[in-house]
């Protein structure tokens, strides 16, 4: 996209200039010249959103939350305090900046989280890009409460695990809720092990979470935990076959599991007793495939938890139920 404005019409020697404001394709390339204050971006992002019939998902579900953010995060203002600069008037940088941003969410469909090199999950703020998915999850409101009550003592908790960790992001906040555990944050990407080692070095946490290569329990041969989580790739050829434009963004790897989506489900049931204490615990999040997973393994006691998402989401399973 140019940044470049096109000259006024009636300053133009072609003989079909665009209007001003647009470049051949019909697309504007510099910032309207009305568009002065953050109100006035606001309600220009929406717009542009609405038209663009962007999907919301990635960290928001609506496209006044999506402009809010991106206009917010863009102008390094806090994510929580719109109202006192709604009618603060912007310098032509800003604009600019804005503009772009705007236009890569609307005509690219790029998620905002990497537009801004931002995600928030459970009130904490992690680095994202194009390397590691946007991070949402159903653990962060579980974890708020430390796995309670099928964790009855989170201080006794002296060890877990993070498999799929990507981002780093739960490892991070099962750091906070299981304060006396060393924490390891498994991945099968080099890629987003990067990411998730910012993440770790930006919450001061290199001295209690180790980051760990590994196609699931591939590298932990031996290695025991108090806790598995794991938000792995779950979604089914179908789905991946019809993932909106946004979700085209984020690594396949970390989405795509299979005809069924339990490619990786199948491993992490399969493998699991061998890497928890005896009063161990293993919680999955799986999205809302519940009926492909009880179907997949009829003879298992599932325990699915309640999360604002409902109770197809996450399973936790026992040391002494699992095969």
């Amino acid at each position: 996209m140019s940044a470049e404005k096109h000259p006024r019409r009636e300053d133009c020697d072609c003989d079909d200039c665009p209007p001003d404001h647009e470049d051949e394709s019909g697309q504007e390339s510099a910032p309207p010249d009305e568009l002065i204050t953050v109100r006035d971006w606001l309600r220009y992002a929406v717009s542009r959103f609405n038209r663009a019939d962007i999907h919301c998902g990635q960290g928001v579900d609506n496209t006044y939350d999506e402009a809010a953010w991106l206009i917010l995060a863009t102008l390094a203002l806090p994510p929580d305090r719109l109202e006192p600069f709604l009618d603060a008037c912007l310098p032509g940088d800003e604009r600019l900046a804005l503009f772009k941003n705007i236009g890569y969410r609307a005509d690219e469909r790029i998620p905002t989280a990497y537009l801004v090199n931002e995600a928030w999950l459970g009130g904490y703020r992690f680095y994202v890009d194009e390397r590691v998915i946007v991070p949402r999850s159903y653990f962060a409101e579980l974890l708020a409460d430390s796995l309670a009550p099928w964790i009855q003592d989170p201080e006794t908790v002296t060890s877990a695990l993070d498999l799929c960790t990507g981002s780093g992001c739960l490892a991070v906040m099962m750091a906070d809720a299981f304060p006396n555990a060393d924490i390891v944050a498994a991945d099968l990407s080099p890629e987003a092990l990067t990411v998730a080692q910012r993440n770790i070095d930006d919450y001061a946490l290199d001295e209690r979470i180790e980051l760990v290569q590994s196609d699931v329990f591939g590298a932990l041969a031996g290695r025991l935990f108090d806790v598995i989580l794991c938000n792995p790739p779950y979604v089914t050829a179908e789905a991946m076959a019809n993932l909106p434009p946004e979700y085209l963004h984020e690594p396949a790897l970390a989405l795509a599991a299979g005809e069924d989506g339990l490619d990786v489900v199948r491993r992490l049931l399969a493998e699991a007793a061998k890497h928890l204490h005896p009063q161990g615990i293993l919680a999955v999040e799986v999205g809302h495939n519940r009926h492909l997973v009880e179907n997949a393994f009829p003879g298992l006691p599932f325990e699915w938890l309640s999360t604002r998402g409902g109770l197809d989401g996450v399973f936790l399973l026992r040391r002494e139920d699992l095969p």
